[in-house]
């Protein structure tokens, strides 16, 4: 596939709808789709604006967040942007009205056949599928030492209502004795060629061993059991280039944008 045919593939089959399975409410406003999730998280998402004129997006942003300020349980919103997309002025209307941008990511696209290969994990670490309360929580908790937050149990309750409203979802955990030093998530998306590998996070001191990359294989090999032929991420700057050397491409970037109550 081309990059191109890559793009059409994101763009027709993993934008809007593909993104918020799960979600315990959805509202249109517009070209937005506002996802409600368990355990008070707020996600915003939209496809192509075409030629919407800046001023409606201003008032988008506007709309979309005073719809989350009347759900008191609504903690935290998450909007979802791309770098390829038309939106003129969304950057200052999100800023203005108190989002904060995140680190840009890689929109990363690939053949699951490409990633499913054998890597040899370093002594003592092995790699398992998590499906007990208990470890979820425990890998929550890493998950948001890694990302530099505090243990949340907001967080590890969202991603046990995920997992039970979402039975393909898939958990695994790299562990060195009773500690998780690795973890990440395989989301097959209903009804396309696509699985997501999602939440990939390594403590600091165990990075650079292959811990991570033996991660996406296994996911890789066991999205190629459930029929899906694509994988696709969103990458940070640690783990772009690993995929990368296994054929997955670039396709665009992505940009969160967080507002917190």
């Amino acid at each position: 596939m081309t990059l191109s045919q890559h793009l059409t593939a994101y763009e027709n089959q993993l934008r809007t709808d593909a993104e918020i399975t799960g979600a315990t409410a959805v509202v249109r406003l517009g070209p937005l789709w506002l996802a409600t999730f368990d355990g008070g998280m707020g996600f915003i998402t939209h496809g192509a604006f075409e030629d919407a004129e800046e001023s409606a997006i201003r008032a988008w942003v506007v709309e979309a967040l005073a719809h989350y300020r009347r759900d008191p349980a609504v903690t935290r919103v998450e909007w979802k942007t791309r770098g390829h997309d038309h939106a003129p002025g969304l950057h200052d209307a999100l800023v203005r009205n108190g989002f904060e941008p995140d680190e840009p990511e890689a929109i990363m696209i690939g053949a699951a056949a490409a990633l499913a290969v054998d890597v040899q994990l370093p002594p003592g670490v092995h790699l398992r599928k998590v499906t007990e309360e208990a470890d979820i929580r425990a890998m929550s908790a890493m998950q948001d030492e890694v990302f530099g937050d505090p243990a949340s149990n907001n967080n590890a309750e969202s991603l046990l209502s995920r997992v039970r409203k979402s039975p393909d979802m898939e958990l695994w955990i790299a562990e060195h004795g009773d500690t998780i030093v690795s973890a990440g998530r395989l989301e097959p998306v209903a009804g396309t060629d696509f699985a997501g590998i999602w939440g990939g996070s390594t403590l600091p001191q165990w990075r650079g061993q292959g811990i991570y990359r033996a991660l996406t294989a296994a996911r890789a090999r066991s999205a190629l059991k459930l029929g899906k032929t694509l994988i696709h991420s969103d990458s940070t700057e640690y783990s772009r280039p690993i995929l990368e050397r296994y054929g997955l491409v670039r396709v665009s970037t992505t940009t969160p944008y967080r507002w917190r109550r």
